[in-house]
């Protein structure tokens, strides 16, 4: 069974990380992960570096950028995480976007990803009728699931679209603004998340966009299945580097 399905069967509300692969520094991604794991964590989304990342805010934005200046590239993400799982068993997640994937060719990416121990794929800007037109079959064929996005501004019929073509868990996005920009969720976010709740999707979802502390984390996993820390994670990461992962999951 796929990590990431064997993961959500767990009885319990789960920790997403994001960070950005080759930030801080070009080495670090590997024993980030590691770290992460054995702090509690139980899945990890590496974010492949983009120039042009638009659903995401300042804070990952940056830290794309130092990763690319650093030197971070598809190819050498990929021979990084080459041994990852003599070391690592939870789920992994290589979030990013399409035209890198299509560059390096859509076929031999998932090759890749199948050969290395990913679990799965977010890639917002991949529209669902065009996966699955051209690419669902490439991505069973790999083992690979692939992650759709929900919005407070989706519809209830594409909701269920997205539900029925979901493998794993849906990424229930907050709120309509980029990555890393709330404060906490007020009144509107509380009833997008109970709204989502009575659809009784088939799909877990697993709320992204603006979770930071215990409160958010709390707020985000009361409806749904877990939680994604990315923003707050990468800027912990800028001050504070590697040996603050322990004590800013602790927190969380």
């Amino acid at each position: 069974m796929n990590r990431i399905k064997q993961k959500l069967s767990e009885n319990k509300k789960l920790c997403s990380i994001y960070f950005t692969a080759g930030y801080p520094n070009l080495e670090d991604t590997v024993e980030i992960i590691q770290q992460l794991e054995k702090n509690g964590v139980d899945m990890v989304e590496i974010g492949l570096p983009f120039s042009d990342p638009l659903a995401d805010g300042p804070t990952i934005q940056a830290s794309s950028q130092t990763a690319l200046k650093n030197g971070m590239t598809t190819n050498l993400l990929f021979q990084h995480l080459n041994d990852i799982r003599k070391t690592v068993s939870i789920p992994l997640i290589l979030m990013g976007y399409f035209n890198p994937m299509l560059q390096f060719g859509v076929e031999n990416f998932c090759k890749k990803c199948a050969e290395i121990g990913i679990d799965g794929l977010i890639l917002p800007d991949l529209p669902l009728a065009e996966f699955e037109e051209h690419y669902a079959e490439i991505f069973k064929k790999h083992g690979l699931i692939n992650i759709f996005l929900i919005s407070p501004q989706t519809s209830e019929e594409r909701i269920r679209q997205i539900d029925s073509a979901s493998d794993g868990f849906i990424y229930m996005v907050s709120s309509a603004s980029v990555t890393g920009s709330s404060l906490g969720f007020g009144d509107a976010q509380e009833a997008y998340f109970q709204r989502i709740a009575s659809l009784n999707l088939k799909t877990p979802q697993i709320v992204g966009f603006g979770i930071n502390n215990t409160k958010t984390f709390t707020q985000a996993t009361k409806y749904a299945k877990g939680a994604i820390i990315g923003s707050a994670f990468i800027k912990m990461l800028t001050k504070e580097g590697i040996d603050g992962i322990s004590n800013f999951i602790k927190k969380i």
